[in-house]
């Protein structure tokens, strides 16, 4: 049985403009690409504590055996969602499978019919997509940019009149595709001073900013301000699943109604002890390194590296997106050219992903690099030396 054409047709522009995705087996390369900022997800001794920790509870259950409505909110669940409710100050924290699950369930589920949803043009695929589902009205405004928000939330809304209807504004705290981050302090405001509700995801900034990695909102003291904030743990937690952090209504109204959360499968234990065991190292004394203080050294590693990173790439006169995050992006114009230089760094050992459009719009493809504790100052030179060398090589190939 053949593939019908129209979609035979849609591979076909793909190779045609050179953006056809494949599935790769991970490499033994320096890591410039993964998410696991802090090394959690190659950590043997979280593996080995939350195996204990699943032993210590009598927990032999390998699947959640149904989803958390019928059979499967075992008791790990409670135990855990209390857990995150005391550690990022709100009332209460739900967990869904990931957070592309939570990003669906929540937009599809809280903006209602006649409300607003105003969402930065360069929100997550899963954001956009939970908005696509929604039956509110949604708008872009600028990347972080507040005067064009507030020029929008002026505006009179003729569907967001009624006085039960609502303005949602959501953005991201540090932003996947470029690494920078929005003024929360100013958007907060301004979402106060137009009754607006604040959603903020803060997939890239748990693990990496706030006191023991809470993130930027508990950094910047705003959680009372944001409505809902999405935590997801794939990536410095090393682990898997997300969760919504918000008002305890808010948690009674998404068990109801967030579809993405009533029709799955639950976690297993074994999901929910990782969660547990990695915020239990981010929760230990500083600088602790004898009794095993993961989290501590190396978030210091990780900001070293950062810094690092910055001064050589003002020290080449590179030109990235500003960033003060894990994630650094190079803009080099091209599917086939940013390829390329990827496939240049591999060919070095190196492992720097190559973002293409339509992941990224059309002449704003770019090298994405991700810090992690665990590079060396070497590495993170070395690399950056050679992206002078092969944009360099790019620039003279293209004059001849």
């Amino acid at each position: 049985m053949k593939l019908p054409k129209k979609l035979q047709d849609k591979l076909k522009i793909r190779e045609e403009n050179n953006s056809l995705r494949i599935l790769k087996t991970p490499t033994n390369l320096v890591d410039f690409s993964s998410n696991d900022y802090l090394g959690f997800a190659k950590s043997s001794a979280i593996f080995d504590k939350t195996h204990q920790f699943l032993i210590d509870k009598n927990s032999k259950q390998n699947g959640a055996t149904g989803s958390r409505l019928l059979s499967g909110n075992h008791n790990l669940y409670s135990e855990v969602e209390s857990f995150l409710s005391d550690f990022h100050q709100t009332e209460s924290a739900t967990i869904f499978n990931s957070g592309y699950d939570a990003n669906i369930g929540f937009f599809s589920a809280v903006p209602q019919r006649n409300d607003i949803i105003l969402y930065d043009e360069f929100s997550h695929a899963s954001i956009r997509d939970g908005i696509q589902l929604s039956n509110a009205k949604s708008f872009k405004f600028l990347h972080n940019d507040l005067e064009n928000l507030e020029a929008m939330l002026k505006r009179p809304f003729d569907c967001a009149q009624g006085d039960n209807n609502v303005i949602y504004v959501v953005t991201e705290s540090v932003f996947s595709m470029d690494g920078d981050s929005p003024d929360l302090v100013n958007l907060a405001k301004i979402c106060k001073k137009y009754n607006a509700y604040l959603i903020v995801d803060e997939a890239h900034a748990l693990g990496v900013f706030g006191k023991n990695g809470a993130g930027l909102v508990q950094d910047l003291n705003l959680q009372n301000d944001v409505f809902a904030r999405i935590i997801t743990f794939g990536k410095a937690l090393g682990c898997h699943g997300a969760a919504i952090l918000g008002i305890k209504d808010l948690q009674d109204y998404i068990v109801n109604f967030a579809r993405s959360f009533i029709y799955t499968t639950g976690l297993s234990p074994h999901s929910l002890a990782t969660i547990k065991i990695a915020y239990n190292e981010m929760l230990k004394q500083p600088f602790d390194c004898a009794q095993g203080d993961i989290f501590q050294q190396d978030n210091i590693n990780l900001s070293e590296n950062i810094h690092h990173f910055l001064e050589e790439v003002k020290r080449l006169k590179l030109d990235f997106i500003p960033s003060c995050s894990a994630i650094h992006c190079c803009i080099i114009s091209g599917n086939e050219n940013v390829k390329s230089i990827s496939e240049k760094f591999k060919e070095k050992g190196f492992e720097v992903k190559a973002i293409l459009s339509p992941t990224v719009p059309q002449n704003q493809e770019r090298l994405r690099f991700c810090l992690h504790s665990y590079n060396s100052f070497e590495e993170i030179s070395s690399v950056l030396n050679l992206l002078v060398i092969f944009t360099t090589t790019e620039i003279n190939s293209a004059l001849k």
